[in-house]
């Protein structure tokens, strides 16, 4: 009887990706690298490395435990799932402390702090996979995108409240682009893209200033000085790294501490100056691997939920690494999206481990039939 358990296991782990699950490991392992350098001799930073090594454990076992678990179970609960969402982030705004930013975006657990939204954008994509494979056949009638819009606007609320520009509108651009995966028509799309222009306006009262200083910086670097340092040290340290570098821990940007935040937001511009050309391009063709590994198991999904899911989660990692790599380079304002797997940050690295797992139990699955 256990020979022939281990030998249905070993069947069922045949199909695990594992290219998928070592290249996201190797990000992590370098990502922890990398953290040590820019928090080297920085005494308020001390504990960074230690703890991204903890939260890299965790979230290899998240993987696996995700794995094992059949995603049409949760997709099957994705009303009781939304409950969760909007329960974690309506706790924020009752309890919520403020995080490094100055956003009110963190739950105090105690041993360590944990940010929902990271959570919510993860959650929320197992939500809109069902509500859309339910939906599928009537996905050409704007009534059924404006359904699925509507169980993402609330969330969206929260976060952007908090406030939380970077997470509202990367949870937005996944819903779009889930929607888009799941058929919508060319002129539903144009549709949108013309109502998130009209909107910008009526959002900017909205934001919070140091929000519009950074769209501002970014359109005219020399309008404000404080919010343009960052970038400027950004660029110098780029500039500074040429083809191969200026070696591991040499980064004089870095070291010196000219660039703040050089652990979560500004890690690419840490990266380029110390390794180089070669070392940033190292970083995309991995984060490449690993998005087209994803997309791979979007294509062997049994079913639309365990595609869209896959495509979720895909563009949740391609978004966060554009936007990260984009506003180091001054091709995109600063928003605070990190660099995925690399970045400090344990709320950020989990729930990007448990989308990982996700996709590998829909690829574990993808000849399944359903239970």
């Amino acid at each position: 009887m256990l020979r022939k358990r281990l030998s249905q296991t070993g069947q069922f782990f045949q199909n695990f990706d594992y290219i998928l699950f070592a290249v996201v490991i190797i990000l992590i392992i370098f990502g922890i690298l990398m953290i040590h350098s820019a928090t080297n001799e920085v005494a308020s930073l001390a504990d960074r490395v230690r703890s991204q090594i903890r939260y890299g454990i965790i979230g290899a076992g998240v993987v696996l435990v995700m794995a094992a678990i059949d995603y049409r179970y949760l997709t099957s609960t994705y009303l009781w799932i939304y409950g969760v969402i909007v329960a974690i982030l309506g706790v924020v705004g009752l309890l919520g402390v403020e995080g490094e930013a100055g956003a009110q975006s963190w739950v105090n657990l105690g041993v360590a702090g944990f940010q929902p939204s990271e959570l919510a954008k993860m959650l929320l994509i197992i939500v809109l996979a069902q509500q859309l494979a339910d939906n599928v056949e009537q996905i050409g009638k704007l009534k059924t995108i404006l359904i699925s819009l509507g169980f993402v606007m609330l969330p969206v609320f929260f976060i952007f409240i908090q406030p939380d520009l970077g997470i509202s509108v990367l949870v937005m651009v996944t819903w779009f682009a889930m929607v888009w995966g799941a058929g919508m028509r060319w002129e539903h799309i144009l549709l949108f893209v013309v109502v998130a222009i009209v909107a910008m306006p009526v959002l900017w009262p909205h934001m919070e200033p140091y929000q519009q200083s950074r769209i501002i910086t970014f359109i005219n670097i020399d309008a404000d000085k404080d919010a343009a340092y960052n970038i400027e040290q950004a660029l110098t340290a780029i500039g500074n790294g040429g083809l191969l570098g200026r070696g591991y821990m040499q980064g004089t940007q870095s070291q010196l501490r000219f660039l703040r935040v050089r652990h979560t937001d500004f890690i690419f511009a840490v990266i380029a100056e110390e390794l180089g050309f070669v070392g940033a391009m190292l970083v995309l063709i991995l984060m490449a691997i690993v998005v087209f590994r994803i997309l791979r198991a979007a294509r062997l999904a049994h079913d639309m939920a365990g595609s869209l899911l896959c495509y979720g989660v895909a563009m949740v990692i391609f978004f966060q690494t554009l936007v990260s790599i984009g506003m180091n380079i001054r091709l995109l304002p600063v928003t605070g999206l990190t660099l995925p797997f690399v970045s400090s940050g344990g709320s950020s690295l989990v729930t990007l481990m448990f989308g990982i797992g996700l996709v590998e139990s829909v690829v574990l699955r993808h000849g399944a039939r359903q239970p």
